[in-house]
């Protein structure tokens, strides 16, 4: 029997599910434009027709609602809540957020969300709800917009070991940090371009100091280490130290900076684990590297795994076209194991292994110092770095003017050593001493280098 001889089925025969959308903003209307234009198409891939009952708004003037005209707009939440067989949380923020999600759970409703905030800092408390209750917790659009690393690391690669993820997971920051590179602006003059062209927020901070990218690297830590890793245990930096002095320099040595996201295992030396870190800073990537070549407000995300081996997942990580590709995805997950009586994956917590500083974490570094330019001083600055086990694999020198006498001589020069790996502890501890040497001026810089 060929595919046209099969019975069509009608809407009217298919059972209907109720969902509840709780925001209108960016995302929020863009995910109600689907639901309400894409009725049809969602039918057919679910098997039901998700049928849109109202959207949950903090007043009914908001232009997106005037423009759209949703069923139903209210700032009744819990009411509509009350009503839905999926709620769809798209409001941000931790309160009223979460206490309108462990509502929706404990009426027995399936949940999809975007709130990497509160996955990141009450994660337990939501996937314990949600286990007890039976109902479905999905969240695709948490860590990367469109991307589809979420269900990569959840289902995908359930069979296999993550050892470390890596990648870019701020649409805004990797925009910031590519026009200061590309185009050479300054680090303010490149977030307001960002906020002109809606990659930015008007308070940017969220951002440009990582937090974002701290509640994704705790979520990512999370489902491929399956422990518990919040936000606090995140170590984090953000962009706003980064300068031209600092992109150019990473630019003579065949680098560029990206904002990186690093979860990984911390091994014990015999072949098992004994924690995990977390952190999100500036990094040193090479021009080589595919992640050095992702421009403007895209993401991407590497996996390495023991049988996978390196994965790569690339596209637009933000916006609210690219994230509501992602929430309905979701819907439709949800409302397919509403229809078969069953769940998705939950939480998976089964190793606890422990969330550890970033002190332990090995990785390269690049040290941009300010020295007098005079014999024997490249001699005393290896000294220091091998009395801290730290070895150097690189060393640049170029002469800079003198602005003032610096201890009698008339030049300084620019120094800049790149070493091999090293644990964070270690290259502290060198940096210290190094500011402690006569013939150093400054410590201009210090950055790690990942991807090599």
């Amino acid at each position: 029997m060929s595919q046209s001889d099969l019975p069509a089925v009608s809407r009217s025969d298919l059972p209907t599910l109720r969902i509840a959308l709780l925001g209108f903003g960016v995302v929020g209307s863009e995910v109600g434009r689907l639901l309400m234009t894409q009725g049809e198409d969602l039918a057919a891939r679910t098997g039901a027709n998700l049928e849109l009952i109202g959207v949950a708004v903090r007043s009914l003037d908001e232009p997106q609602v005037k423009a759209l005209k949703p069923p139903n707009p209210t700032t009744d939440a819990a009411g509509l809540i009350s009503q839905a067989d999926i709620v769809v949380e798209l409001m941000g923020g931790i309160e009223p957020a979460r206490t309108f999600m462990l509502k929706a759970i404990e009426k027995g409703a399936a949940v999809v969300t975007a709130n990497k905030a509160l996955l990141a800092a009450h994660g337990p408390t939501l996937y314990e709800a949600a286990a007890d209750a039976g109902v479905d917790l999905f969240y695709e659009a948490a860590v990367g917009g469109a991307i589809p690393i979420v269900r990569g690391v959840r289902v995908s690669l359930a069979g296999d070991k993550v050892t470390r993820i890596l990648g870019i997971v701020n649409g805004t920051t990797n925009y910031v940090l590519d026009q200061m590179t590309r185009e050479h602006l300054a680090f303010s003059d490149a977030v307001s371009q960002a906020q002109r062209l809606g990659f930015a927020e008007a308070d940017p901070t969220a951002d440009v100091e990582g937090f974002d990218a701290a509640s994704k690297a705790a979520i990512l830590a999370s489902l491929a280490f399956h422990t518990r890793v919040s936000i606090d245990e995140v170590h984090r930096e953000g962009i706003t130290a980064v300068t031209q002095a600092d992109i150019e320099a990473a630019a003579e040595g065949g680098y560029v900076i990206k904002l990186l996201a690093i979860v990984e295992r911390v091994p014990d030396g015999s072949g098992s684990d004994i924690g995990v870190v977390a952190r999100v800073h500036p990094a040193l990537v090479p021009l080589d590297h595919p992640l050095a070549s992702v421009h403007g407000a895209f993401n991407a995300v590497f996996t390495e795994s023991q049988a996978a081996g390196p994965l790569m997942f690339y596209g637009q990580g933000a916006g609210g076209v690219p994230t509501s590709s992602a929430v309905v995805g979701d819907i439709v997950a949800a409302a397919r194991h509403r229809l078969a009586g069953q769940t998705g994956p939950g939480e998976s917590a089964y190793t606890g292994l422990k969330a550890m500083p970033i002190a332990v974490a090995h990785t390269r570094y690049q040290v941009r110092l300010v020295v007098a330019d005079r014999p024997g001083v490249l001699a005393s600055v290896a000294t220091v770095f091998a009395a801290h086990r730290v070895s150097i694999d690189e060393v640049r020198q170029t002469p800079r003017p003198t602005p003032e006498p610096f201890d009698g001589p008339t030049t300084l020069a620019n120094l800049v050593i790149v070493t091999h790996n090293a644990a964070e502890a270690d290259l502290s501890a060198t940096v210290a001493d190094l500011g402690e040497l006569d013939a150093v001026q400054a410590v201009a810089g210090v950055i790690r280098v990942e991807g090599v």
